[in-house]
């Protein structure tokens, strides 16, 4: 009888399985679904377009961004290209509400580029305008804790004065003309905690300035310097005419303090005499500057 009708054991004191048996793929429970194919195609998809956007963003995006980070006072107008290789017509204006503008000769291009070499990683920005910024002009902008750091390229680049009228008061007041020229020296800029550090150098010429506040044309020539530091300095001085322009500022933290004069030669008093009183607060023949 026991050989007809075999003892079953328990499924506990079942033997292990040979070595070499065919085991059955364990599928998990039967109630956890399997993942579908097509949730991965979708996120393929939409990885994908955001990449695409991101490095096709076109270049009115730029100029709707810089619009409004700026109030109105920065237009890019008939922008062109995309958001790392483009170019534009810059216009400067008073604001939302101004009636001023004015528009740059010519268009300036702009290119893009992620830097991982030479310096901190970050974007490199590179701007070139026929009229006035040739070679490029390269601004290297790396993110640092608590701030950020701006690397400037050595250039020479040259700018029309009339480009501040469209700035609003006092510029459109003032009407400048003449020349302004920029050149840069091993230049690096950092905010870190709201503090302003600076190293290297700026200098800006202003070359033949006149206004139509004044008869005396042109009025003279000037010079701002910028100089690095624990304790940054500006610095103006006259390189001739005879609307004598002087002072000297540093940064506190990451305000301006300057203190300034104007002065005329007594025979062009006459001719200067309204500017005097725009530029500062008159003193007989002189008009004192404060800022800060």
């Amino acid at each position: 009888m026991a050989q007809l009708f075999p003892i079953r054991l328990p499924l506990s004191r079942r033997q292990p399985m040979a070595a070499g048996a065919a085991r059955a793929p364990y599928r998990g429970p039967a109630h956890m679904p399997s993942q579908a194919p097509w949730a991965w195609a979708v996120l393929g998809a939409v990885l994908g377009a955001l990449v695409c956007g991101l490095l096709f963003a076109p270049a009115r995006w730029l100029a709707a961004w810089l619009q409004q980070a700026s109030s109105g006072q920065l237009v890019l107008q008939e922008a062109r290209g995309t958001l790392w290789s483009g170019s534009a017509r810059v216009t400067l204006t008073g604001g939302a509400a101004s009636q001023d503008s004015a528009t740059l000769p010519g268009r300036l291009q702009w290119q893009v580029r992620p830097v991982f070499s030479g310096g901190p990683a970050g974007l490199a920005l590179q701007l070139s305008a026929d009229c006035c910024v040739n070679p490029a002009w390269t601004w290297r902008v790396s993110p640092q804790w608590g701030g950020a750091r701006v690397a400037v390229s050595d250039s020479n680049s040259q700018w029309p004065a009339q480009l501040l009228t469209g700035l609003g008061t006092p510029w459109n007041t003032i009407a400048a003309q003449g020349q302004l020229a920029i050149s840069t020296q091993s230049l690096v800029l950092s905010w870190t905690g709201g503090r302003l550090q600076v190293a290297g150098s700026a200098q800006l010429d202003a070359i033949n300035l006149s206004s139509r506040l004044s008869t005396l044309r042109p009025m003279g020539s000037y010079r701002f310097t910028l100089s690095g530091g624990a304790a940054p300095m500006l610095q103006l001085s006259t390189l001739g005419g005879a609307l004598q322009l002087s002072g000297q500022g540093q940064w506190v933290g990451n305000k301006l303090r300057f203190v300034g004069e104007a002065s005329s030669a007594p025979e062009s008093l006459a001719a200067l005499s309204n500017l005097l009183n725009i530029i500062g607060r008159r003193d007989g023949a002189r008009s004192l500057i404060k800022v800060g």
